[in-house]
């Protein structure tokens, strides 16, 4: 994560893992959760934190995902719906299930069928918010198999290139592959120059945006960097501007969407305003010698850290890397949240009359 993200260290609040999964986890049964659902969405939060993934754990999605089942938008317990099925692949209705709760259930079913036929897919429409694609792609990982997931949540914040219109979400994609003793690649990025829930991280410790990231409201690109974060604003993808090649990241946002929105049945994302999601595994012994492929896997990422670093710069890191680096120190020393979020937890749990361990 860019420096200018980072909690100040004057507004640093560290919290053991168990103590935040403890509350995390009290706020999803209270929200009406079942145990086990509770446990898997909290799991996908945490391990986001302790990644480093701040945008996408408890200090930015838990405070939404209460208002989303205070409102009645989420659904604390869906009954799933298997819609369309084959050997390979399923499409799910998950009637409006937080897709935290949702996700890990849909990737799990995928790694069955690659187990089985040596590759598998779930497609989910009517779900919520997915908190993260990497939890998903890693939960393959784990078991010697190659996983990929996608999100997409309708076109709210994502202009295309030269559009003064959004027309995504911004549209994650990741990847994650297993190695032996290396830790794990693992890929997992927006669509756009930035993810936007970086941009409330940017809010909660006051920085600003570096140029062409975002556009003003008439879609006009923001080329300098800002003090703070304007007002209205929409996203661009990836590449920012078309010389430094944003059309890649306006497809790549345009593939996710086919294949979140139109595949799961829930259709463009900008005209129906629904969030869908992808899943696909593949089974490594199914195409070669799941052995020989971690062995390879470890020359190949030992060999991209180990790559002479340009001037100035102290190491060259993979996707996957600084995420396995940064869980060890987070669960050594604590998750730094900001105060900001320490003082929800205590909001919250006044107004949900519970008793929140955190300090």
């Amino acid at each position: 994560m860019l420096e200018r993200f980072k909690v100040p260290d004057a507004d640093r609040v560290y919290v053991t893992e168990d103590k935040i999964r403890t509350a995390t986890n009290v706020i999803f049964l209270k929200m009406g959760l079942a145990e086990e659902d509770a446990q898997v969405a909290t799991d996908v939060l945490i391990t986001n934190d302790l990644r480093g993934v701040e945008t996408h754990g408890v200090s930015n999605m838990l405070r939404t995902y209460v208002a989303g089942y205070a409102s009645g938008q989420l659904n604390p317990r869906p009954n799933i719906r298997v819609v369309r099925e084959s050997d390979t692949t399923a499409t799910w209705d998950a009637d409006r299930g937080l897709g935290a709760q949702v996700g890990p259930k849909a990737m799990q079913a995928a790694m069955e069928k690659a187990e089985r036929h040596g590759q598998g897919a779930v497609s989910v429409t009517n779900s919520g918010h997915l908190a993260g694609a990497g939890y998903h792609a890693a939960m393959a990982a784990e078991q010697d198999m190659i996983g990929m997931a996608m999100t997409g949540s309708g076109g709210v914040q994502a202009v295309p290139t030269f559009g003064a219109e959004p027309r995504f979400g911004t549209n994650p994609i990741a990847y994650a592959a297993p190695a032996r003793r290396m830790p794990p690649f693992l890929f997992d990025v927006a669509t756009t120059q930035v993810a936007g829930n970086k941009i409330r991280l940017a809010r909660r410790v006051g920085a600003g945006l570096i140029p062409n990231w975002v556009t003003g409201p008439d879609g006009t690109i923001i080329d300098h960097e800002t003090d703070g974060i304007p007002e209205s604003y929409f996203m661009l993808p990836f590449g920012g501007t078309r010389e430094n090649g944003s059309h890649k990241g306006y497809a790549f946002a345009a593939v996710v969407d086919i294949m979140t929105g139109q595949l799961s049945g829930a259709g463009p994302g900008f005209i129906n305003q629904k969030t869908a999601h992808y899943f696909q595994v593949w089974k490594i012994d199914a195409f070669m010698d799941a052995e020989k492929f971690k062995d390879d896997m470890d020359d190949f990422l030992e060999g991209l850290a180990n790559t002479k670093p340009a001037p100035g710069h102290e190491r060259v890191f993979y996707p996957g890397l600084s995420e396995f680096e940064e869980t060890k120190k987070r669960r050594a020393e604590g998750i730094p949240y900001h105060r900001e979020v320490i003082d929800w937890f205590g909001t919250v749990s006044a107004e949900l009359d519970l008793d929140l361990d955190l300090p």
